[in-house]
């Protein structure tokens, strides 16, 4: 047995487990390079399982092993291909998310469905809340799965009699995270908590200083009227009211070094 962990990260609770359980802690540049192909050959797996990984499979590693290789994604395939789609689901007002066990093919999240679950996505619910759900359910479906593969019990679906496209998401980067004030109040509502504590948090900028904004609440009954975008409409020992295109949310969770007033503006793409 082995743990083959990301190149770029350097994991050390998977180190620490492989040092206590005796298994070997690998790390490659190219997974499918024949230096790495020969290295694993050895261990003559059953099944390879990925989960979280950031390296494209090919063939040569897929069918390796006797049960092939499977995926844990915490998508509902064929839809939310891709990834950082627990950010993605929650700015798409996504009422669900799911996380589906499959087989890896040539391509990106498009192999045969071993098993799929959905779990609901309350109002509450936020990014960090979404992460807890998948870390202890990725676990169990991943289990069950491996062990309906053992039992040589299932009868895969192809994604495409789901629907014949999908869709995918690509990589949240560097610069995302810029709050844009010129949506509807619910539309911001679902971008700052998709992004909140432990991602980066939205940001948004006014008198020149950046803001983190962890999180806003959208005000019930807030009645749609035109002023200006982005400004501060009142302020109280809880937060403060900032317009949005169709009427207002108030910021109750904020990082801010510097000082403004009710009147100020924040900057709007």
């Amino acid at each position: 047995m082995f743990i083959c962990v990301r190149y770029d990260t350097s994991d050390e609770v998977l180190k620490e487990y492989c040092d206590k359980y005796s298994i070997e802690y690998l790390k490659y540049k190219d997974i499918n390079s024949n230096n790495f192909l020969e290295k694993v050959k050895k261990y003559n797996c059953d099944l390879f399982v990925s989960m979280s990984f950031n390296q494209i499979f090919k063939k040569d590693i897929i069918n390796m092993c006797r049960l092939k290789t499977i995926n844990c994604h915490a998508g509902k395939l064929p839809f939310y291909r891709g990834r950082n789609i627990l950010n993605w689901v929650l700015i798409n007002d996504e009422q669900e998310f799911g996380i589906t066990v499959h087989y890896v093919d040539s391509g990106i999240d498009t192999g045969d469905i071993i098993m799929q679950r959905s779990y609901k996505i309350k109002n509450s619910y936020t990014y960090q809340t979404l992460l807890e759900v998948s870390f202890m359910e990725c676990a169990n479906i991943l289990y069950d799965s491996i062990k309906l593969l053992q039992q040589s019990n299932i009868e895969p679906i192809k994604q495409t009699t789901l629907n014949s496209v999908g869709f995918y998401c690509t990589q949240r980067k560097i610069g995302d995270e810029i709050l844009n004030w010129n949506q509807t109040s619910r539309e911001i509502f679902n971008f700052v908590r998709a992004i909140c504590n432990p991602a980066p948090m939205a940001r948004a900028f006014i008198n020149g200083e950046e803001m983190k904004i962890n999180k806003v609440e959208e005000i019930k009954n807030a009645p749609s009227y035109k002023c200006v975008i982005g400004a501060v409409l009142n302020k109280d020992n809880d937060g403060f009211l900032v317009k949005t295109n169709d009427n207002f949310v108030k910021v109750v969770e904020y990082e801010y070094d510097g000082k403004f007033r009710v009147g100020d503006r924040f900057e709007v793409k």
